[in-house]
């Protein structure tokens, strides 16, 4: 059940959970409910949509889920090469997962104002509104945040595909790359988002090839069996 290349293709099957999951939530659903600075415009998108809002929440929860089982996958098939680095995988993946998961609340809080299953008729419409767009606002530099993980887990991940020999060389330099992609457009994001509008766009797409070549690769390959992988540290049984 263990054996490298049918840990791979489960890899691949949760990894492509996590890419329909995600995009969905994140492509899909954000788009048509979340407009930055319109609060009038966000609360009538969340009461015209409530039904894909509430979809959308949904697929997040199963996205970090599976994001979570794909990480451990992961684990059991590359600890062999370096356990601490295999480990620190892990880690990074639950922090962004939990960070995500926790996100997903204020969403939904703001799909519970706007459709007045909270009463804030005591501020008005106006003040109703700027209140869901603030928890949205939230959400949205809330998933920023995350990012920081969702960047830094691809680094021990290209350094594991490299050192294990199991994975096309240039991939294992491209997640590394693409790690290290997510963090300037988190920066930039935070720092000088004027900068952020005009490089977003072009930032994000070694992280978009990485992904998609790592996801095609586990479906497809697995990995390289007739590599046989030596490890670089003791790894205890059963950990």
């Amino acid at each position: 059940m263990n054996s490298p290349k049918r840990l791979a293709r489960t890899a691949g099957v949760l990894y492509l959970l996590v890419g329909l999951f995600g995009a969905f939530a994140q492509a899909f659903v954000y788009p048509k409910m979340y407009v930055p600075g319109d609060a009038a415009a966000t609360a009538g998108n969340l009461v015209a949509n409530v039904g894909l809002v509430r979809l959308g929440v949904v697929s997040d929860l199963v996205n970090q889920t599976a994001f979570v089982f794909l990480a451990l996958t992961l684990y059991v098939l590359l600890k062999q090469v370096q356990h601490s680095a295999a480990r620190g995988m892990v880690v990074l993946v639950v922090l962004a997962a939990a960070i995500s998961s926790l996100n997903v609340v204020f969403e939904f809080a703001a799909l519970r104002v706007a459709t007045g299953a909270v009463d804030l008729s005591s501020l008005g419409v106006g003040g109703s509104n700027g209140v869901v767009l603030l928890l949205l606002d939230t959400q949205h530099y809330g998933l920023l945040i995350a990012q920081i993980f969702f960047g830094l887990w691809l680094v021990p991940l290209g350094y594991l595909a490299h050192k294990s020999g199991w994975f096309p060389k240039p991939l294992a330099v491209l997640l590394v790359v693409a790690g290290a992609c997510y963090l300037v457009d988190l920066l930039t994001a935070f720092l000088v988002p004027e900068l952020n509008q005009l490089i977003h766009i072009f930032i994000v797409i070694p992280c978009e090839v990485a992904e998609i070549w790592m996801l095609g690769y586990l479906l497809a390959i697995g990995v390289k069996t007739d590599k046989v992988v030596k490890p670089s540290e003791p790894v205890l049984a059963g950990v």
